[in-house]
């Protein structure tokens, strides 16, 4: 039976080409008013029309009365490890006296702190922590995610993160998009004779990389590219092996100093390169060059209390594809709340609002390769819904950490309604 959408003070349609806006092309969010959407029982978009219209040609159709609330496209999260542990709130007290984010890694903290946790827990248990963690993303206008293993770092914790991804995909009302970050960090078993960072790089190579490919349990392979964790020739090394088992690519970069990690993202031509609070000038001409999106997760650089954001204005100016993400994860983005990284999008980041709009749904879509099917509606596009409590859409990033989302719908059909 075919749904509509009525009575909306306006929908943000992001529509126009299936593909990531580049610099000037993000500022049009194709904002309409007087029009609701009619959706197929297949779950896909029919038609953006004035209300009236969509009654006539569909009197017997279910309708959802939107209440005069914002319209907008399902939020994509294109950057989140939600399959995680125990929250890690006492390195936030560690940070506020002086303590930096690798010297909390150098003590056994950080993301070692997760790997040592989540090792010791069972598939039931990190299956029911990120279900509810997920729901609540849903709850705040999301309704693609990206997952990232990574807090595995053995093969069998890592394969038993990714069957957690793909379980939750089929079992919550949610578009899940797992990715392989099984170079998340070097364990700490192997910085200590006999067993070196070469034996881990040589285990995610040559066992990882081939289990996670024939049991077809992610869409990507990302690495952590970053001085201190993998050099750019051990990242290059271990996204060449990704490519050739059928993974798209993309990248931890430049997120706390420069490494010419983007770069490398735009030499692999990688699907993203996230973080980039430490971009250089070069790193932003090769990745507009090379058309990879531009992921910026400016929650991880305010909870790290950084005072440097990345550069987004100068990778826009420069012609590229900004992406907003949540970066949702236990020590450093521990939020949920993706109308709050817009707020930061247009705070921090300066963006206008149709560009953190368009960062957060038609480009997040495109960093996971789903620009053809998710992230703006319009005619063929998956019904993904998100609709607040608000009258004008400017509102959303100006009530910074209130939620008001009051309904999702993935593929037509409810995830969160309230």
């Amino acid at each position: 039976m075919t749904t509509l959408f009525v009575n909306a003070a306006e929908i943000v349609t992001c529509s126009g080409p299936p593909r990531a806006r580049r610099g000037g092309e993000m500022s049009d969010a194709a904002v309409r008013s007087g029009v609701g959407i009619a959706v197929s029982e297949e779950g896909k978009i029919l038609a953006v029309a004035p209300d009236a219209e969509l009654r006539a040609a569909h009197s017997s159709a279910t309708v959802v009365d939107c209440e005069q609330g914002v319209l907008t496209p399902g939020f994509v999260d294109s950057h989140t490890h939600a399959i995680f542990g125990r929250a890690r709130y006492e390195e936030q007290e560690m940070r506020a006296a002086g303590v930096g984010y690798l010297e909390i890694a150098k003590k056994g903290g950080g993301i070692h702190s997760s790997v040592r946790d989540l090792r010791e827990r069972s598939e039931e248990d990190l299956t029911a922590l990120a279900a509810a963690r997920l729901r609540r993303l849903a709850a705040h206008g999301t309704t693609t995610i990206e997952v990232k293993s990574g807090y595995g770092l053995s093969l069998e914790s890592e394969l038993r993160t990714l069957r957690v991804i793909k379980r939750l995909g089929k079992e919550l009302p949610v578009r899940l998009v797992p990715t392989f970050l099984g170079a998340h960090e070097i364990p700490l078993e192997y910085r200590e004779a006999p067993r070196t960072r070469a034996d881990y790089l040589a285990l995610v190579i040559n066992e990882m990389l081939p289990a996670v490919a024939r049991d077809g349990l992610a869409r990507f392979c990302d690495v952590f590219c970053e001085p201190g964790v993998y050099t750019v020739d051990e990242s290059r090394q271990l996204l060449t092996a990704a490519r050739a088992h059928g993974f798209g690519l993309k990248l931890h970069a430049d997120e706390l100093e420069n490494g010419a990690a983007a770069e490398l993202a735009a030499e692999l031509a990688a699907t993203s390169a996230d973080h980039l609070a430490a971009i250089s000038p070069a790193g932003i001409a090769a990745l507009a060059q090379a058309g990879t999106v531009a992921t910026l997760l400016p929650g991880t650089m305010l909870f790290l209390g950084r005072t440097k954001q990345a550069p987004a204005r100068a990778l826009l100016d420069a012609g590229c594809a900004i992406a907003l993400a949540s970066d949702f994860n236990p020590g450093t983005s521990p939020t949920v709340n993706f109308p709050l990284v817009l707020t930061l999008g247009v705070s921090q980041l300066k963006l206008s609002v149709a560009e953190a709009f368009v960062a957060a749904t038609v480009n997040g879509a495109a960093a996971l390769g789903l620009a053809g099917d998710v992230g703006q509606l319009a005619p063929g596009f998956q019904a993904d819904i998100a609709l607040f409590d608000v009258s004008d859409h400017r509102e959303l990033p100006y009530w910074y950490g209130d939620r008001r989302c009051t309904g999702t719908w993935v593929a037509g059909r409810p995830a969160h309604v309230e």
